[in-house]
């Protein structure tokens, strides 16, 4: 019947003693394929499994293995956690604390047994006898009895190696809470040294981003200041043809000079020495605004390098914050898997540093070769200035002085033509003179012709040569003689007259050059030179 319990008689002791179990039993093993939980307690719980078929089946007992090995084995059921608790501080229901396995013993119990129990090897042989499975059954039963002291010798190993287990599960419960411990107190302070070096690199790159700013900043004012600097120079440069203009506009009035007045006088040489001067000055500031905007571009190199170099330490300052601010419970935080093993940083703090102390130094180089360049062109100002001022200058006192001696020139021609003219006048009276002089001398002489003439008519011997007739020969001869010395002065006189109207000319000649070369002198070159045409700039440094 299902469910009972089968008993026979044998006639040996050993086969009374066994005990059938039907089909429907439940029989303990350890290899069981599927677990039905039927109760616990306090100390232990049950499990069932499937029905043994057949009366070979034998029943051997689990070898005694480490926990390790036999959860190594089990792929069904996952092995306790390892931070459990004790069994002995567990209330009285343990499974609550443990999940359920399975062991897969590595071999059985009855190879480590005593010599008797291995005489089943032996009694092999009977497996192939064909019995029936009541007598089978019974065999079975006979061979796996064991002793008392089998029995006691079991139960005391399993006592020593549930100690020895305990034990070592309870120190590496205590090593794993201390190395926990440790660890915990190591990750601490390995992240509090880490903030701390995070804090000081923060610290150092706000160092030398203060200073870069602080040089970028210098370098901006010097920057702007070189501009000022270089635009004042163009402009002075461009100004710079005004007084070359008025020179060369000068230079070619003064061509327009007349006859003896055209001559390569102390003016024109100044004047020619002022254009000298003012072209050479002008090389002189093309050349400085050259090597100005050679600075200029070394300037906006080293600022743009100070930029540069500003912008990364930004952005490493804010990645820095970010990293400093992180902590355990902050958002955002994974993992990255080989992170550690990449390297890809190109520089140690000691060339970090220098970077940033080279780009400064390099800038506080440019800047003192930049406030040099503003000095040198101050001076290239002044000096220009000075030059073209005082030839302007001389060039202004030639004129002046020449144009005094036009005048006195000029003065002494309207006094010698006023003096010509004088004697102009008095000359053409004098002819005048002396033509009514001779004309004065033509009735006496006339009247003597007459009386000679009249005296001629006188017959014979009347026609004597008395001292009339001497005296009106010798009147006629004076009155000749005066006529003829009258007509040589008359000619002296009239020739004088002619020089000195040839003197009258020359001297209005003259003197129409000489208002002419004063008015170039005056009116035009010193009319445009009344003013300097350019102001010197000084350049604040």
């Amino acid at each position: 019947m299902p469910g009972d319990m089968l008993t026979a008689s044998f006639p040996c002791e050993a086969c009374r003693c066994a005990k059938l179990y039907s089909a429907n039993e439940a029989v303990p093993t350890f290899r069981p394929s599927k677990m039905e939980y039927l109760g616990h307690t306090q100390t232990a719980t049950y499990m069932t499994g499937p029905r043994l078929g057949g009366s070979n089946t034998q029943t051997f007992l689990p070898s005694i293995s480490t926990m390790q090995a036999s959860y190594k084995a089990n792929d069904t059921y996952p092995a306790p956690s390892p931070l459990r608790r004790s069994l002995t501080t567990l209330p009285w229901r343990p499974s609550t604390y443990y999940q359920t396995a399975r062991v897969n013993p590595s071999s059985a119990l009855v190879r480590s047994m005593p010599e008797p129990f291995s005489a089943r090897n032996q009694l092999s042989e009977l497996d192939n006898v064909k019995v029936p499975s009541v007598f089978a059954a019974a065999r079975n039963a006979m061979y796996t009895r064991f002793s008392p002291n089998d029995w006691a010798n079991s139960n005391q190993s399993n006592y020593l190696v549930s100690d020895k287990t305990r034990s070592a599960a309870e120190r590496l419960r205590f090593d794993t809470v201390r190395l926990c411990r440790e660890t915990d107190d190591k990750t601490k302070r390995t992240q509090s040294d880490v903030g701390k070096r995070l804090g000081e690199r923060i610290g150092d790159i706000s160092f030398w981003k203060t200073e870069v700013n602080h040089e970028t900043d210098n370098m901006m004012t010097e920057i702007g200041a070189l501009n000022e600097a270089k635009r004042i120079l163009e402009k002075a440069l461009q100004e710079t043809e005004n007084p070359l203009h008025i020179s060369q506009e000068c230079l070619y009035h003064r061509e327009k000079r007349q006859g003896i007045d055209l001559v390569h006088d102390n003016p024109e040489k100044e004047l020619i020495r002022e254009v000298d001067i003012i072209k050479r000055c002008q090389d002189k500031m093309r050349n400085t605004v050259e090597r100005a905007n050679v600075q200029l571009g070394l300037n906006r190199a080293a600022q743009h390098e100070l930029e540069k170099d500003e912008g990364d330490k930004f952005n490493a300052l804010n990645l820095d914050n970010t990293c400093h601010q992180m902590r355990n419970n902050s958002r955002g935080l994974s993992f990255h898997n080989g992170i550690s093993r990449v390297d890809n940083t190109v520089s140690v703090p000691e060339s970090w540093a220098k970077f940033s102390n080279d780009n400064i130094q390099r800038s506080q180089s440019e800047r003192a070769a930049s406030r040099q360049m503003r000095n040198e062109i101050e001076s290239v100002l002044n000096s220009c200035a000075n030059e073209m001022w005082q030839e302007w200058n001389n060039v202004n006192v030639n004129l002046t002085k020449r144009c005094q001696e036009s005048t006195d020139a000029r003065n002494r021609l309207q006094t010698h033509l006023s003096k010509v003219l004088q004697e102009i006048f008095d000359m053409e009276k004098n002819i005048e003179l002396i033509k009514k002089a001779i004309q004065d001398k033509e009735q006496p002489m006339q009247v003597a012709h007459s009386r000679l003439e009249t005296r001629t008519h006188r017959p014979n011997v009347e026609l004597c040569r008395d001292p009339v007739q001497h005296r009106l020969v010798s009147e006629v001869q004076e009155i000749t003689e005066t006529v003829e010395s009258l007509q040589m002065k008359l000619r002296m006189a009239e020739n004088s007259l002619q020089e000195l109207l040839r003197t009258k000319a020359a001297l209005e000649q003259d003197l129409a050059i000489k208002n002419n070369s004063i008015f170039i002198d005056r009116e035009k070159c010193l009319g445009m030179r009344k003013t300097f045409p350019m102001s010197p700039r000084i350049v604040s440094v």
